[in-house]
């Protein structure tokens, strides 16, 4: 039984094989596309010139390898006939040879050539081809979105560059897809920037990162899971304010503002990418939030299928592939749209910042009372004067020979002098005649300063006079003193 179904399963693969080699003979050869760039444009041409002899040598060298020995043929080739009709074909496979043999140095000849190539020959049809050629050097030169993203923001600028200035080139189709393959390398690393900042709770950060993603990158495969994140984000701020030390009318007030902004993004996955992956979770948080859930148009639901039908699904292979291989896995790019041309304005953290400070005092103001209507504002330090602000008053200085005080006090005019020169005055002037000031008098002396020390019958104090006299002499001879005195009379015959 065994050897039996052993004949069975060889005879069964033997017709699979034959089944397969006929289905391959009966296959006609693909047509390379139009858009192959490796392969040599002018092999169908039969020529026996000697220019094209050179060209086609050099070209067979370039396929086995052999470089330098190309660029020498095509280099003999373009200094013996410079009017050869091959000539553009053979500088444009100069800068060929630098790209297939690879490396920094050579890539960067490759650039050099291809740009010069552009520059004699800018209305050629080869010139698209010499652009498209540039902006492949560094696509092939990408890292993967976690890496510096140099060379994929240089390979973005080079395809829209293409794509603006050979807009009727058939090349312009395969710079689409390229310049959509690196917009997703770009999306992706703005993406997991923002989505890293959301975690650390630094949400102005997260939501300037994300937007630039949903204003720039539209086509992204991710785009519903950045503008949850915004949402999120958003209703983060939310919490934080019902946590801060603000009084209660100006909490609500702020996290209206921001439940607002986090409900419109949750609304904007179903609308704009209804067939997205993480359309039901923006549906639940809106449903959580109690706020209205809106219906897709038709024409975003038949937009939205086509794009994500066009997406490649991520294999296994594809995810061990992409930790081997040097640069960025593609596979799940957009295949249909137009990719974007120009970039947007890009949205900033500190704009954002600044925002929160005006939703902030427009929170605060919105409790307060309303100005009077007859009111006038002041004007600011540089704001000119308005004409309906009562005019200030004048300053008052001190006059030019006075005390320096700052005010001088003004009198009005009185005596005959005032009624002569205004007789018709309503208010005459009160007041002597006589404006001479009389000249200020003498004081009188003060009374003699009496003390206890001065009253009868207490002892008198000694003038300073008498303080000088010298004081009597003093007889110290009663006195002890360390010198040796004199002996006088019978007291010089004691001997002790």
């Amino acid at each position: 039984m065994d050897r039996f179904s052993i004949k069975i399963s060889v005879a069964a693969l033997g017709i699979l094989l034959l089944a397969g080699a006929a289905a391959n003979a009966e296959k006609k050869p693909k047509n390379k596309k139009a858009y192959d760039l490796g392969a040599n444009p002018l092999a169908g041409v039969n020529s026996k010139q000697p220019d094209k002899e050179l060209y086609d040598k050099a070209m067979i060298a370039i396929k086995k390898g052999r470089f330098d020995v190309a660029r020498l043929d095509l280099q003999t080739m373009l200094n013996t006939y410079p009017e050869s009709e091959y000539r553009m074909r053979a500088k444009l496979a100069v800068g060929d040879s630098w790209f297939k043999e690879g490396g920094t140095a050579a890539l960067t000849q490759a650039e050099s050539e291809y740009h010069d190539f552009i520059t004699f020959f800018p209305n050629a049809p080869e010139a698209a081809e010499a652009q498209m050629k540039v902006a492949d050097i560094y696509y092939s030169q990408m890292e993967k979105p976690d890496r510096d993203p140099k060379n994929a923001e240089q390979a973005e600028t080079e395809y829209r560059n293409m794509i603006n200035q050979f807009p009727d080139s058939t090349l312009v189709p395969r710079a689409k897809q390229k310049l959509r393959d690196v917009q997703e390398v770009l999306a992706e690393r703005e993406a997991d920037i923002g989505l890293y900042y959301e975690t650390r709770e630094n949400y102005n950060a997260a939501v300037a990162r994300l937007q630039t993603v949903i204003d720039t990158y539209p086509l992204y495969s991710k785009s519903d899971q950045a503008l949850l994140g915004i949402g999120d984000a958003y209703a983060g701020e939310a919490r934080a304010i019902q946590n801060a030390k603000v009084p209660g009318a100006i909490k609500e007030r702020m996290s209206a503002v921001y439940l607002d902004r986090a409900a419109a993004a949750y609304a904007k996955v179903i609308t704009r990418y209804p067939m997205a992956p993480h359309v039901e979770d923006a549906r639940d948080r809106l449903v959580a939030m109690n706020r209205p859930v809106p219906e897709p148009s038709q024409e975003s639901v038949a937009e939205n299928d086509a794009e994500e039908r066009s997406r490649q699904p991520l294999h296994f292979t594809d995810k061990t592939l992409g930790l081997i291989k040097h640069g960025p896995t593609v596979v799940e790019a957009v295949h249909v749209g137009e990719p974007s041309l120009d970039d947007p304005k890009r949205t900033l953290a500190p704009d954002l910042t600044k925002d929160n400070q005006q939703i902030y005092l427009a929170a605060y103001n919105a409790g307060r009372p309303a100005a009077p209507a007859g009111a006038v504002t002041p004007t600011g330090p540089n704001e000119p004067p308005r004409t309906d602000a009562p005019p200030t008053a004048p300053l008052l200085t001190g006059p030019s020979g006075g005390t320096g005080i700052g005010v001088e006090v003004v009198n009005a005019p009185s005596g005959p002098a005032a009624a002569a020169a205004d007789p018709n005055a309503v208010i005459k002037p009160v007041g002597p005649s006589s404006t001479v000031v009389p000249a200020p008098e003498k004081p009188a002396e003060a009374p003699d300063q009496i003390n206890e020390v001065n009253k009868p019958g207490a002892t008198p104090v000694p003038s300073a006079a008498d303080a000088k006299k010298k004081k009597p002499k003093v007889d110290t001879n009663d006195e002890s003193s360390s010198k040796k005195k004199k002996k006088k009379g019978l007291s010089k015959l004691n001997p002790f």
